[in-house]
């Protein structure tokens, strides 16, 4: 039997140890490498994914995918990206985050995220429930009374103009967009009710695991990512608070999401 407690345990402590090696090193980062327009790695990136691995190796032995070294897909794997934002924490800004996540025969067990600049950790159990620093989270419900705010991830791995026409039908639909520049947080976000969705027409999983059992945990709705090899390949997301899940399905880029 997996002791998943010890491992959640364990995983909240790393995230923590994770973020202050990472805020630590952020002056004086050196060269970074520029892997596409809006995609970065930093020695940053490249220490804390480090230290994940070795520490998990050390207590666990338990195998990792990362965004940084890779890894293959295995009966129980972690899915971790060493700093989720990278733009956002070269720039200075507070929006990145560690995300781990633990990933048991095909389903999402544990989900860690840190975003040590805010001083928040999103933590979730599949069928335990998600917290921030301690406290229960919910999905917003639209309890708020206005419109619709739904975060829009950008991809370059499909067209400019898919991503262009989903705002475009988003916003004739009554649906305001935002872009915060870290999908997990952006997930985060709407388990949290900051915000009441999340979608983007390609993520990456160590982009994502995390912040998808969070949302579901929070009561809220996500189509199935790792259908169709999404753990090696990715996949498209939608993630929101279930009062909006019709309104999102019905976009036209977003139609074909189950």
């Amino acid at each position: 039997m997996t002791d998943f407690d010890d491992r959640l345990r364990f995983a909240i402590d790393l995230a923590t140890e994770a973020g202050v090696l990472a805020r630590s090193m952020r002056q004086g980062l050196g060269a970074v490498e520029t892997k596409s327009s809006i995609d970065f790695c930093t020695a940053a990136d490249l220490a804390v994914e480090a230290l994940v691995r070795r520490r998990l190796d050390e207590v666990f032995g338990d195998p990792v995918i990362g965004e940084e070294a890779g890894g293959v897909p295995a009966e129980l794997v972690w899915v971790v990206d060493p700093i989720d934002g990278t733009t956002n924490y070269i720039h200075g800004m507070a929006n990145w985050c560690i995300s781990l996540a633990l990933v048991h025969r095909g389903a999402v067990e544990i989900g860690v995220i840190y975003a040590p600049d805010l001083d928040q950790l999103f933590v979730a159990r599949r069928g335990q429930g998600a917290t921030l620093n301690g406290r229960p989270l919910r999905t917003s419900g639209l309890r708020h009374g206005g419109g619709a705010v739904v975060e829009v991830g950008w991809s370059a791995r499909r067209p400019l103009a898919l991503s262009l026409d989903l705002i475009t039908q988003m916003i004739a639909g009554d649906i305001e967009f935002r872009r915060c520049g870290s999908g997990a947080m952006g997930l985060a976000n709407v388990a949290a009710g900051i915000s009441d969705g999340y979608v983007e027409l390609h993520i990456n999983a160590w982009d994502a695991l995390a912040g998808l059992l969070l949302v579901r945990e929070a009561g809220g709705w996500t189509n199935d990512f790792l259908a169709g090899d999404g753990l090696r390949l990715g996949n498209v997301i939608v993630a929101c608070t279930a009062e909006l899940t019709e309104r999102l399905l019905a976009l036209g880029p977003l139609r074909s999401v189950a």
